[in-house]
């Protein structure tokens, strides 16, 4: 007897012990939460992706469909915006995160809908108190990690839900074992020991089949506690997206109920109960047999989850652009305005990724051609240009001193390769690029488009002649085309089409160096066999390059010296 009472005596002990060292746990983490928040706004976001993470992060742009007038593949790769993205990244959510990348690829084209986000990101930026309140109540949805929350969940229309019978006859089975212990103890304990072996060995291999969306539930479930929390706050300025918040979470009042065990113990949805709960569920599947329950209530109400989803991550997503205009400093609110002819105007315009960029000005009401030799800055001022232009209608913000335009939809064909896979070659894939472009040509919102080397995987006679007709289709009111060339040829044949700019370098004894200042005109110098001599070429090859090209400017025909 008293060696029964030590013994419980002990178990209770550990488990007071445990359950004071888990709420400790709780307290340290939020409060590391808390400080991080506070310490990392307006910071360079310092996170690692794991490659499948990333992936996941895209899923939502990617289930939400209208791709319209969405940044394309082509143009995304082109201009590196996963790394812009990774720059402005200071969510702490899964939603967040989704959101903003979303955000980031649809283009929008309302000035109501963009003076809205305007206000937004200044009421996070000017409000601390209430932001970091906000944040940490975001930091509560957490990440999902390897899945996708909006994978599981948009595709719940295609999964056939069955009855769990199975997992009910494991609860009758364990029962009636238990219920044998009182009758023939040592039968019951071997019973029990059976039924326990059973219902662990089946469990997991049902429990692998729903994992993904568990977790998916699990985001979900915090969500609607982030509801229940944000409603409280006494923030005025946002009492309409909370209205919109609580009224989305009413129609999942069963949701909890039925998910509780369902979600217990996952990485996003634990609490101090969950390791009971995970042995309740692996003796009596209670997670199994709930999950038909859960995954119909997410059917019944997936307009009320995307409600909630576009609510939170459009906050979210504001301050973390609060946070990103913080961390750069230097930045403009662009002026839109609607036309069906092209206009931009920017001024002391900068790359975002640079540490040390050299600043810009252009206006264009036509086309642009920008000449000047490698790594002179022509292809990287159109990636300025064109990250800018996709920063003004997302995220109402540019890294430039002013940013004057018209609404855009907004095109690139530069970083291209061959397609190893699809067997094309370079220039199939250039044209194919191309096409798509002129395609997008005649609706009621103009183009800007950026092209980096026109037709640059055919020979020279046959690019100057293909890449002059289709730079001179694109010259239109309802386009800009920025096409950056070598083939000053080009600049004599659209002289009356495009406006001419140049970047130049200055060749010295034995350096080059570059000031990355756009000029007025069409570039004049020719360097690049000066440039073998830099390298290190030897003599006899500059002179006789040199000689026949000044042989070629001269008579229009190649010679090459003995």
């Amino acid at each position: 007897m008293n060696e029964t009472i030590g013994t419980t005596g002990i178990v209770l002990v550990g488990f007071f012990v445990f359950l004071i060292f888990a709420i400790y746990q709780t307290y340290k983490n939020r409060k590391l939460r808390k400080t991080l928040i506070h310490r990392n706004f307006g910071k360079l976001p310092e996170r690692d992706y794991d490659l499948t993470e990333y992936e996941n992060i895209s899923h939502y742009f990617w289930q939400k469909g209208d791709m319209d007038h969405a940044i394309d593949d082509i143009t995304w790769n082109d201009l590196d915006m996963d790394s812009v993205f990774r720059m402005m990244n200071h969510t702490w959510s899964a939603i967040g995160e989704s959101s903003l990348y979303n955000l980031l690829r649809r283009p929008e084209f309302s000035e109501e809908k963009l003076d809205e986000r305007e206000r937004l990101i200044q009421y996070f930026s000017t409000h601390e108190k209430e932001r970091e309140q906000f944040l940490e109540l975001c930091a509560e949805i957490g990440k999902t990690g390897r899945y996708s929350v909006f994978d599981y969940i948009y595709n719940l229309a295609d999964l056939e839900i069955k009855t769990p019978w199975k997992h009910y006859l494991n609860d009758v089975l364990m029962l009636g074992a238990v219920g044998l212990l009182f009758v023939q103890a040592q039968l019951g304990i071997l019973a029990v020991i059976v039924m326990f072996s059973v219902s662990m060995g089946t469990y997991y291999g049902e429990k692998r089949k729903i994992e993904p969306y568990v977790s998916s539930c699990s985001c979900l479930l915090n969500m609607l506690k982030f509801c229940e929390k944000v409603e409280k706050l006494p923030i005025k300025e946002l009492e309409s997206y909370f209205s919109t918040l609580r009224e989305s979470r009413k129609k999942f009042g069963n949701f909890k109920k039925k998910a509780y065990f369902f979600v217990a113990g996952s990485a996003v949805g634990g609490g101090l109960e969950t390791i009971f709960i995970e042995y309740l569920n692996y003796v009596f599947h209670l997670d199994l047999i709930q999950f038909p329950q859960v995954i119909k209530e997410l059917k019944d109400h997936m307009g009320a989850f995307e409600e909630m989803t576009e609510t939170i991550g459009l906050l979210e997503s504001m301050a973390a652009v609060a946070s990103f205009r913080t961390m750069i400093s230097d930045y403009t609110v662009p002026v839109l305005r609607h036309s069906t002819q092209g206009y931009l105007k920017i001024e002391d315009v900068y790359h975002p990724m640079l540490q040390k960029p050299v600043k810009n000005s252009i206006t264009a009401e036509r086309g642009i051609l920008l000449t000047g030799s490698n790594a002179s800055g022509k292809s990287t001022f159109l990636k300025t240009v064109a990250i800018n232009a996709i920063l003004a209608q997302t995220v109402h913000t540019c890294m430039a001193g002013k940013y004057e335009a018209s609404f855009f939809r907004i095109y690139s064909s530069m970083a291209l390769r061959d397609d190893l896979v699809g067997q094309e070659s370079y220039y199939i894939v250039e044209i194919k690029s191309l096409k798509r472009i002129l395609d997008a040509f005649g609706g009621e919102i103009p183009v800007l488009c950026f092209v980096d080397e026109v037709l640059r995987g055919t020979n020279t006679v046959e690019r100057i002649a293909a890449s002059s007709q289709i730079l001179k289709s694109m010259a239109r009111k309802d386009v800009i085309c920025f096409a950056a060339t070598h083939d000053v040829e080009l600049t004599h044949l659209l002289e009356k089409e495009y406006d001419n700019y140049h970047f130049q370098e200055e060749v010295k004894e034995n350096d080059i160096t570059f000031n990355y200042l756009l000029y007025p005109g069409r570039a004049t110098s020719r360097n690049a066999i000066k440039l073998l001599g830099i390298m290190g070429y030897d003599k006899t090859i500059i002179a006789h390059a040199e000689q026949a090209a000044q042989q070629f400017l001269e008579t229009g025909e190649w010679h090459l010296s003995s």
